[in-house]
């Protein structure tokens, strides 16, 4: 696709079938647009530091949230599903002149017949939405706010950028159905958090092709929602091994005494652990590891097609941190990266992502695999149901995803950006 586009040229045809890019962006190439492109947001609700306020608001006021410099977006208009008490909306609506619709239909089309916006952001995280009965997992609206945005864009007969904010559904089959009809109606499609693009320390890029011998991603919080942070730092790195991603065989989530008995088995590096641990500035002995791992701990069992074992060590209460230690082939060392956060207003490691989302809309291109989200959406639910089955491994023959990984940065790779001070 070229990098330069008029408005005039709106319905510019993205693939064969009735499905066109509802709009492009106007200036000379990414990054130096001559205005403000407008996006809809579809969110469950906006209250302070919801994921609506860290990635909207740098939208509204500035990759700081400050009033400073932000991307070249501007929210024309926000369908809010849920309204608390704390609710930022209205007030925000009235501050910045953006319309609060009653559908979502609305939120993209301002009540025509055709899309009215450049992009669309779902953010179907935080609110009151119940859990299941068995899994315990978060049953947040994002089909729903799929589905209903799709059917405009089929009521339409063009479609928009979207960008869908974390895992792509709580269940497999929502999300199979969400990538699925993505790729039908040829939709530029882009999903997850904001860990694969947040600071990384050392600055180290994984060389695409690495053999990887064995592969280990240290986590912690609630093991589903922070579990995808902690699977998506895992798997934008090992995505990067020779002969690209090739899906998983099974998944296992244990506790407990499992978790020793793996690594005695061989299963998991100890070695491997301490190194993620220490990078992330994590100090602990290995009597005070054994421990605590056997009280606050849970560890996912990562099977891959292609024979690599992978393990991510969800660890609470040792450090809130996110990092991986990769065992390459022929270095005696492990590479490490620790996925440093920003815990604070305004959470700067979101500006990253909003800057992913800016160019997506910007180029009608997603700038990293939908796939990856795909495949770790797919992991979580299964972890999710091997924890509730006792440790049970399950076979995943659904998850053989391929695809390659794409060489987008992340917020200091050229040197720049220097992480907050922890």
């Amino acid at each position: 696709m070229k990098t330069q586009m008029n408005r005039r040229t709106a319905l510019t045809t993205l693939a064969a079938g009735p499905w066109v890019l509802a709009s492009s962006w106007e200036g000379t190439s990414w990054g130096k647009p001559s205005r403000p492109q407008p996006v809809a947001a579809i969110v469950t609700e906006y209250r302070n530091n919801s994921h609506a306020d860290v990635i909207v608001g740098k939208i509204l006021n500035g990759f700081k949230q400050d009033g400073g410099p932000g991307p070249a977006l501007k929210l024309a208009s926000l369908y809010v599903d849920q309204f608390p008490k704390n609710d930022m909306s209205r007030d925000l609506a009235r501050k910045h002149d953006f319309r609060i619709t009653s559908t979502i239909e609305e939120a993209i089309t301002l009540g025509s017949k055709q899309i009215q916006v450049a992009g669309v952001l779902s953010i179907g995280e935080h609110g009151n939405y119940p859990f299941t009965a068995d899994t315990r997992q978060h049953k947040y609206p994002r089909r729903r706010f799929f589905d209903e945005i799709t059917a405009t864009f089929r009521k339409c007969g063009s479609v928009a950028p979207l960008f869908n904010d974390k895992h792509l559904a709580y269940n497999w089959a929502d999300a199979k159905h969400m990538y699925d009809t993505a790729v039908k109606m040829k939709i530029p499609f882009m999903a997850g958090s904001s860990l694969p693009v947040t600071w990384r320390l050392p600055p180290l890029v994984l060389p695409a092709g690495s053999v990887i011998e064995e592969a280990l991603g240290i986590g912690y919080g609630g093991l589903e929602a922070y579990g995808f942070h902690a699977l998506e730092t895992f798997q934008c790195l090992t995505e990067r091994r020779a002969g690209g991603e090739t899906g998983v065989a099974a998944v296992q989530a244990i506790r407990g005494e499992q978790i020793w008995k793996t690594q005695q088995s061989g299963r998991w590096s100890k070695q491997l652990l301490q190194a993620a641990l220490s990078a992330a500035q994590i100090r602990v002995s290995d009597e005070q590891l054994k421990s605590h791992l056997e009280k606050q701990a849970a560890f996912y069992l990562v099977d891959y097609r292609d024979g690599l074992k992978g393990t991510v060590a969800m660890i609470n209460e040792l450090g809130a941190q996110f990092g991986i230690a990769l065992k390459l082939r022929g270095q005696a060392k492990p590479f490490v990266n620790w996925f440093k956060l920003q815990d604070e207003k305004p959470f700067g490691h979101f500006a990253y992502l909003v800057q992913a989302i800016e160019k997506m809309i910007q180029t009608g291109k997603a700038v990293y695999p939908v796939e990856r989200t795909l495949l770790t959406t797919g992991i979580l639910d299964r972890v999710m149901h091997s924890l509730q089955q006792g440790g049970k491994r399950l076979a995943t023959p659904e998850l053989a995803i391929q695809y390659q990984a794409s060489d987008y940065g992340f917020a200091n790779r050229d040197g720049n950006n220097p992480a907050p001070a922890r």
